[in-house]
Parts: structure tokens; C-alpha cells; sequence
């Protein structure tokens, strides 16, 4: 279960750079807005799989062209590159639309990583100048941490706590219809004392 805590510090991260990013002179030029996602899965073997995503937005009111996506921040001494590649290039991302990136990594060594944002450049007509974006930060990422072994019947404690609310209400109206179409045994036995 992810930690309350750490997804209210991500979400005032992430909107921290939205105000920081905003377009301050208000032209109408793209507005290149990215989100950076990683996601952890401890392996059968004992690796541990890191799973990236990044969505890059434009929320301005003008297409970027020449879109170049790149995130380098993962150290090769750290990680190995296991599906697809930590850059990207689209030909434009027109005003409104998204662009959507992923690719999996493997883990090396135990350690506390500290990853950078994804770099986004882009090109607009009007300016001569390569424009910069940059995607969220990511929180600290803690590569092949040492987890308490599952007990037995955790699986089961996670599926109540899902589920419980649930199981309660199906349990209660299964009785409640089983209280309800069969006759009780004290009425059973008093027609039957009266047919003799």
C-alpha cells in the first residue's frame, strides 16, 4: 500500500512545477508540461525491475516542433537497460495533445537513488533558440531494499482489507434472504401439531 504520505509530498511536487513553469509573459507559444513516473517490482530472481513513464503535455495554445525527450539520470553503474530506450524524438506535439514514453530498467546494486527530472526540448517557429522543459522529480527510489519476508496468510489480510465492505454486505443480504425464504422450525412444528 503506497504511503499517504509520500503521494501528498509527490502531488505538491508536482504542482509546485506547474506554478513554477507557468508561462510568465503570457504569450501563445506551446507550454511543455511532463510527468515522471517510476514504478518498482522485485523479481522472482531477487532483481528488482524499475518500469518508467513519462507523459509530456503541451497545454499551450501552439504546436512544438522537433520534440526531444531524454532522461539520462539512470547510472549505468546502477542499472541496466532491459526494454526500450531513455530517449525519445517526435516530429510535433500539436496544442493540447500528449506524447506518452516508457522504458524498463534493471537493478545492479543496492542503493538509495536519487533520480534528475527528463529533460523535453522542443522547437518553436517564432524563436531561434531550442526551448526547455522539464518533467516532475521523482521521489527517492529505494533499489533492492531488504522487505520482510510474506507471512502465510497475508494474501488473505490484503484481499479483507479490499474487499471486506463487500464480503459484509454479500453476507448480511445472503442471510437476510435465507432468514426470509425458509420457514422457521417452531412454526414448522406448531402446523404440524395442529393437523393431528
Amino acid at each position: 500500500m503506497a504511503n499517504p504520505g509520500l503521494i501528498w509530498w509527490h502531488l505538491a511536487a508536482f504542482f509546485v512545477f506547474l506554478v513554477s513553469v507557468s508561462p510568465a509573459n503570457g504569450d501563445d507559444g506551446p507550454f511543455i508540461l511532463a510527468h515522471k513516473k517510476p514504478t518498482l517490482t522485485r523479481l522472482k530472481s531477487g532483481a528488482e525491475r524499475i518500469s518508467v513513464s513519462i507523459d509530456v503535455y503541451n497545454q499551450g495554445s501552439a504546436t512544438a516542433y522537433d520534440v526531444t525527450l531524454n532522461d539520462d539520470s539512470w547510472s549505468r553503474d546502477v542499472f541496466d537497460i532491459v526494454g526500450g530506450n531513455t530517449s525519445m524524438s517526435w516530429e510535433r506535439l500539436d496544442a493540447g495533445a500528449f506524447l506518452a514514453h516508457s522504458f524498463e530498467l534493471e537493478a545492479k546494486v543496492k542503493t538509495l537513488f536519487y533520480g534528475a527530472p527528463a529533460v523535453i526540448t522542443f522547437r518553436v517557429p517564432t524563436k531561434a533558440a531550442l526551448q526547455e522543459a522539464y518533467s516532475t522529480p521523482i521521489l527517492p527510489l529505494d533499489i533492492l531494499a531488504d522487505r520482510p519476508p510474506e507471512k502465510k496468510f497475508d494474501w488473505a489480510k490484503r484481499l479483507l482489507a479490499k474487499y471486506g465492505s463487500l464480503i459484509s454486505v454479500v453476507s448480511i443480504v445472503t442471510l437476510f434472504i435465507y432468514l426470509v425464504a425458509t420457514p422457521s422450525k417452531s412454526g414448522a412444528a406448531k402446523t404440524s401439531k395442529k393437523k393431528r
